[in-house]
């Protein structure tokens, strides 16, 4: 009796080419995260009406921005766990119809309690999501193009940011300040439907888990595998040690080399959403400080978000071909940035546009941290290594805010904030580059231990 054809699924990945399947798995991904951006930032939009119509003031306002951070950081411990054991595309279809539901039922919330409560369930789906479309997506793009994925993933909820504003300022005077959760909550049940129609499990977590042979097969066949595929082969992962029926621990994020790598990742990501979060919080404010009027303010806070968005299209290439190390050039020019900002007396042509420049650097130095959250965990625990450190992250995102509040209620000048923000980049520099050297031993190492395996095709 002739033994099972074996059929090596990550070398057939690796070989195949940009076709139709990975283009409509990047846009319905796009697509997802734009809205989902969309409706996280469309709060701070409805701020204004929340205020009137609930009898609000800031720090009941405070508290509902920061609620959904908190979700946040639950959210991507929670779907992680969801992702590695049921699935990514039931844990991201769940995380997305909820969204909906939670945005839908915003917009007729009773009471200030009840915001509070939709809030933070939003929180949580929105921060369970990203790390498990991230996971999605690089389970089934060659290493090659991981990094630019995920980074043109993320640029569209960069851009769902940066719609929110101008769609709610259209739609709230015209049509109330619930047309803002009504559009949102709509749009993102589209996606939503979309997804069900058509996103499709990973196969890497498939192949992993050993399930369902016949729907690994098919996808082979639709990612433009070569030759039949025999339902009956035995499907393996060349470029991974079999671990079927492990459950996961935390102690496997930390296993060999990710012992120093996974610590080294969290402080980088930390430091990098300290920055980020501060200047999307004080930024206008800061300007605003310094002389420069309210509509100038806004101004450097959008142009900035652009910068931010083309720094990482600019570092993506750099990523996916020389690996987590090319993140280390964006601090390395966001230091002596943030210490001219923070130390030098700046005409305001200068300040705006080194402002610019430096947002770039931090912008790009995040996407990077996006792109490569994943990246260093087997299948098995891919989407609970990507949600621990995104999770652990959104403690830089409450920092970021809480530290620039604490700074700039003192007696310094408003810009020597930037001087003491320049030791985040520094902080993810060293972090980086020490992480690039142990992905390569990691990566050496695993070439050494990959199994022998030869594609059987019949004839």
């Amino acid at each position: 009796m002739a033994s099972a054809p074996i059929i090596d699924v990550a070398d057939a990945i690796e070989r195949q080419k940009a076709g139709g399947f990975l283009m409509r798995l990047i846009i319905l991904s796009w697509i997802v995260t734009f809205f989902d951006g969309f409706d996280m930032n469309a709060i701070a939009f409805a701020a204004p009406y929340l205020k009137t119509a609930f009898s609000l003031d800031e720090l009941m306002l405070g508290e509902l921005f920061s609620i959904g951070l908190v979700g946040a950081l639950i959210g991507g411990f929670l779907f992680g766990w969801l992702g590695d054991r049921m699935g990514r595309r039931p844990a991201i279809l769940l995380a997305v119809f909820l969204f909906a539901i939670g945005t839908f039922a915003f917009a007729i919330a009773p009471d200030y309690r009840t915001l509070m409560v939709l809030r933070l369930i939003n929180g949580v789906t929105i921060g369970g999501l990203l790390p498990l479309i991230w996971a999605l997506n690089i389970e089934y793009v060659p290493r090659r193009f991981r990094a630019s994925v995920v980074t043109v993933i993320m640029i569209g909820y960069s851009l769902g940011v940066a719609t929110a504003g101008p769609i709610s300022v259209w739609l709230a005077p015209h049509f109330g300040w619930q047309s803002i959760f009504y559009f949102g909550g709509g749009a993102t049940l589209v996606s939503g439907l979309l997804l069900l129609l058509f996103l499709p499990e990973s196969l890497r977590f498939l192949t992993q888990k050993g399930r369902q042979p016949a729907r690994v097969a098919r996808l082979l066949s639709r990612i433009g595998h070569a030759g039949p595929v025999p339902a009956d082969g035995r499907f393996i992962l060349g470029d991974e040690s079999e671990a079927k029926g492990r459950g996961f621990r935390i102690a496997h994020l930390f296993e060999h080399e990710l012992l120093w790598i996974t610590p080294l990742v969290w402080i980088a990501y930390i430091a990098s959403s300290i920055a980020m979060y501060f200047i999307a919080s004080w930024g206008p404010l800061v300007f605003e400080n310094l002389g420069f009027t309210r509509s100038e303010a806004a101004l450097a806070a959008s142009v900035g978000s652009i910068a931010g968005a083309a720094g990482g299209l600019m570092l993506m290439r750099f990523t996916d071909r020389f690996g987590p190390i090319s993140i280390l050039a964006m601090p390395l020019g966001a230091i002596p940035l943030l210490l001219l900002m923070g130390l030098a007396d700046l005409s305001h042509t200068a300040f705006f546009l080194t402002f610019t420049l430096a947002v770039l650097f931090l912008g790009g130095e995040h996407f990077g941290m996006h792109s490569i959250a994943g990246i260093f965990y087997p299948s098995a625990s891919r989407a609970n290594g990507a949600g621990w450190a995104t999770g652990i992250a959104k403690f830089g995102s409450i920092l970021g805010p809480l530290l620039g509040g604490i700074f700039l209620s003192g007696e310094r000048p408003a810009r020597s904030v930037f001087f003491v923000l320049a030791f985040c980049p520094l902080v993810l520099a060293i972090a980086i580059y020490l992480v690039g050297r142990l992905h390569r031993r990691l990566s050496a190492r695993e070439a050494a231990e990959k199994p022998v395996a030869v594609e059987v095709q019949h004839a």
